[in-house]
């Protein structure tokens, strides 16, 4: 099986339970206080490493608390975490969390912290990591320029590449050229084309859109109604994997997807049954609390 690189962030998210969020000036009486890890990057290289990847995490925590639990839990999952970089000046990133428990509405607030601090040079330092890997899997929570560098370095290398495009935001024209696996949600897509993709005609012409700004494949995740693949030679619709329980929570689905894809490719799989297996993985996911915590095992996926 390849080794996976995953580039990105962790933070601490911090989690405040009621039955409202509080307005401007208000405050009010929660039921529950949650502290676990999150961040896209993280959770994605947690989806990868509990499906048995071969997991090298790439990113900056601090040298506390917080850091000192995305250890453990990466090494309790068997990840690589010499590539984790620990930074005696900054804190390790925290999100604040209001969720109503009523509604499944939530406000975040995110300090990136550390991993605000990535630098190209911190890419450099690694590169012994990307060198050993075949899969780099990234996203969009990291500096931008940093992300780009590490994509360059990525292709150099001969690794082939996925971008989660999350949070959406401006890509270089030259960059979408180093993407080898190009995998928004409906919602990122239309950011990038400016334009609404509701109909399966509008998914097909995104795709053609974004295969010609030079990415090699397009996977657009379309939540309840599965994925839609697009590459220079053929294109499909996979329908979303049909649960037995009801779905709890939707948060950290899409990394569950990216990690699998990852994970799919690393085992040489071909693109369709990659593809079934990460609509799997995310589906499951979601009949489980949280983000990292609600990633399946391969295990899981037996038992399902």
């Amino acid at each position: 099986m390849k080794a996976i690189s995953v580039f990105g962030v962790f933070v601490a998210d911090l989690c405040f339970i009621s039955n409202t969020i509080p307005e401007k000036g208000q405050t009010v009486l929660g039921s529950q206080h949650i502290i676990g890890p999150g961040g896209k990057g993280s959770n994605q290289a947690i989806a990868a490493a509990k499906l048995d990847g071969s997991v090298n995490f790439i990113t900056k925590i601090g040298k506390d608390k917080n850091g000192e639990m995305a250890l453990a839990l990466y090494r309790d999952l068997g990840m690589h975490t010499a590539c984790i970089i620990q930074d005696e000046n900054h804190s390790t990133g925290v999100a604040g969390i209001m969720v109503n428990e009523k509604t499944g509405d939530n406000a975040i607030n995110i300090i990136p912290g550390a991993a605000g601090t990535l630098t190209n040079d911190d890419i450099d330092s690694n590169l012994n990591f990307i060198e050993v890997s075949e899969i780099f899997l990234t996203q969009l929570e990291t500096p931008y320029k940093v992300t780009s560098h590490a994509l360059k370095k990525a292709k150099e290398k001969g690794l082939a590449t996925i971008l989660n495009p999350a949070p959406a935001c401006k890509i270089d024209d030259n960059d979408f050229k180093l993407i080898d696996f190009f995998t928004p949600n409906e919602t990122e897509a239309e950011f990038y084309l400016n334009k609404k993709i509701e109909s399966k005609k509008d998914i097909k012409s995104a795709s053609e859109e974004f295969l010609k700004k030079g990415i090699k494949n397009v996977v657009m995740t379309l939540g309840e109604k599965g994925c839609y693949f697009a590459n220079e030679k053929e294109s499909f619709f996979i329908n979303a994997f049909k649960l037995r329980e009801p779905v709890l929570d939707t948060t950290g689905a899409g990394d569950a997807f990216n990690g699998a894809l990852a994970v799919g490719l690393s085992k040489d799989l071909d693109i369709k049954e990659a593809l079934t297996f990460a609509n799997k993985v995310a589906a499951i996911s979601t009949t489980k609390q949280g983000a990292a915590a609600s990633m399946p095992s391969l295990e899981d996926l037996k038992n399902y």
